[in-house]
C-alpha cells in the first residue's frame, strides 16, 4: 500500500513540474525577427554626396543652326553619323550667294590685272623721268620736258597706288560674298556623333529669336569624353575643391562605383523656387574608359571624400542609433544595447574606435516592432545578410 502512494506521489510531482514548464514556456515572448550584419574592418569613408539627381553629360556638346534662315538644300549626314570638326553637316539653298561669289573672284582678278597694268606704266615713266633729268644735266633737253617726264611718273606712280588699293578692295568684297555664303553652310565645330537633326531636304529653317529657344537643326556631341554634374547643398559646398577624389554611381549601372575626380565647381548658388540652394558640382572619370557604353542624360550621383580612414573597424550606418549605441544580438539570441566610439561615417558604414570587435552582429532593422534592449530575437531567414 505504501509503494503505491509513493507511486502516486512521485507521478503527481512529474505532473505538476510539467505543467509548471509548460506554463513557463508558453508565458515566453515571440523572438523578434531581426536583419543583423557583422562588424568587420575596412574602409571608411567621410564623404558629401549630391542633393538631387545628377546627369551624365558630354564635354563637347552644341546645338547647332544656321546663322540664316533658308530652305535645305544639303544635308549629307544621318543621326549617329561620326563625323570630324570642320565636315558639312546642312547647307541651304545659295546659288545667288555662289555666283556673288564667282562675280566678286572675277573682279578682283580684273582689278588685280588693272593694277599690273597701272604699275607696269607708272615703272616705264619712272624709268623716262629719270634720262630726261641725266639729259637735263647735259643741257640736251629742256626743263620743261624734265619736269614734265617728272610729272607723269608721279601720276603714273599714283595711278598705280591706286589700282593696288581697288585690289585690296576687291579681294575684301570677295572676302563678304564668301562669308555670307558660308553662312549658309553648317560645319561640325568639334569631332562628334550626330545625336538628332531636325529638317529635311527642302525643309526651311529660321534663325531662333531672340529669348525663345527652338530645336537646333543639327545636334552634336562628342560622347568619347564624358563627365558628372550634379548640385550639392550650399552648406557643404565650401568643404569641396577642385582635384578632389570622388565617386561616381549610376541607376544604368547599380552594381558598380566608378572613380573620379572633381574638375569644376560652380562659382555661384542656384536658387530655385521650392527647392534648397545648391552648387553645381563637376567631376571627371578617373579612367576615361569607364565611361564606355555610357550616354549623355543617364542620371548620376556623386559623393566627394573629403577624407578616407583604411583598414578600421565598421559597422553599417543604418544600425547606429541616436547617441552613438548599438544593438548587438548576443550567441543565446538576447539584445543588448552597446555605447560605441565613432569616427569617420558616411551612408553606407561608419568607423567604430570602440565598443565593438569584427564579427559580432549588430542589428540593422532597428525599426522594427520589438526591437529593444534585452529582447530576444533571432535572424530573419527571408533577408540577405549581404544586402
Amino acid at each position: 500500500m505504501a509503494g503505491k502512494r509513493f507511486k502516486l506521489l512521485v507521478s503527481g510531482v512529474i505532473i505538476i513540474v510539467a505543467i509548471g514548464w509548460i506554463t513557463v514556456w508558453l508565458g515566453q515572448p515571440e523572438p523578434v525577427a531581426v536583419i543583423v550584419k557583422a562588424a568587420d574592418r575596412g574602409p571608411v569613408q567621410n564623404t558629401i554626396a549630391n542633393t538631387r539627381a545628377g546627369t551624365i553629360k558630354a564635354c563637347s556638346r552644341a546645338g547647332l543652326s544656321p546663322a540664316t534662315g533658308g530652305q535645305i538644300a544639303l544635308l549629307p549626314v544621318a543621326v549617329g553619323d561620326r563625323v570630324e570638326r570642320g565636315q558639312l553637316l546642312l547647307e541651304l539653298w545659295n546659288d545667288d550667294l555662289r555666283a556673288q561669289v564667282s562675280l566678286a573672284a572675277s573682279e578682283t582678278k580684273a582689278a588685280a590685272a588693272l593694277a599690273r597694268q597701272a604699275c607696269v606704266l607708272a615703272d616705264v615713266a619712272a624709268r623716262d623721268a629719270t634720262r630726261l633729268r641725266k639729259l637735263r644735266l647735259k643741257g640736251l633737253t629742256t626743263e620743261e620736258a624734265a619736269d614734265k617726264a617728272d610729272g607723269d611718273a608721279q601720276a603714273q606712280s599714283a595711278a598705280c597706288e591706286a589700282a593696288r588699293a581697288r585690289v585690296s578692295v576687291s579681294q575684301s568684297q570677295l572676302d563678304v560674298a564668301r562669308a555670307t555664303l558660308e553662312r549658309t553652310r553648317l560645319s561640325a565645330p568639334f569631332s562628334g556623333t550626330v545625336a538628332e537633326i531636325n529638317g529635311e531636304i527642302g525643309e526651311f529653317v529660321t534663325p531662333s529669336p531672340v529669348g525663345i529657344p527652338t530645336p537646333p537643326a543639327v545636334d552634336l556631341v562628342d560622347i568619347s569624353c564624358l563627365y558628372a554634374s550634379a548640385p550639392i547643398d550650399e552648406v557643404d559646398a565650401p568643404g569641396i575643391r577642385v582635384g578632389m577624389p570622388a565617386l561616381i554611381s549610376l541607376d544604368a549601372f547599380p552594381r558598380k562605383r566608378f572613380a573620379g575626380e572633381v574638375r569644376r565647381v560652380a562659382p555661384y548658388v542656384l536658387d530655385r523656387e521650392k527647392q534648397a540652394r545648391t552648387v553645381d558640382v563637376e567631376v571627371d572619370f578617373a579612367e576615361p574608359k569607364d565611361s564606355d557604353g555610357m550616354l549623355p542624360g543617364y542620371s548620376a550621383d556623386i559623393e566627394v571624400i573629403l577624407a578616407e580612414h583604411r583598414d578600421v573597424v565598421r559597422v553599417p550606418t543604418e544600425a547606429v542609433l541616436e547617441g552613438d549605441k548599438l544593438l548587438v544580438m548576443q550567441a543565446d539570441g538576447i539584445l543588448r544595447q552597446r555605447n560605441i566610439d565613432t569616427g569617420l561615417s558616411n551612408w553606407a558604414y561608419t568607423e567604430v574606435s570602440q565598443g565593438i570587435e569584427p564579427g559580432e552582429k549588430v542589428v540593422v532593422s532597428v525599426d522594427r516592432d520589438g526591437v529593444a534592449d534585452g529582447a530576444l530575437a533571432e535572424v530573419d531567414a527571408g533577408a540577405d545578410d549581404d544586402d
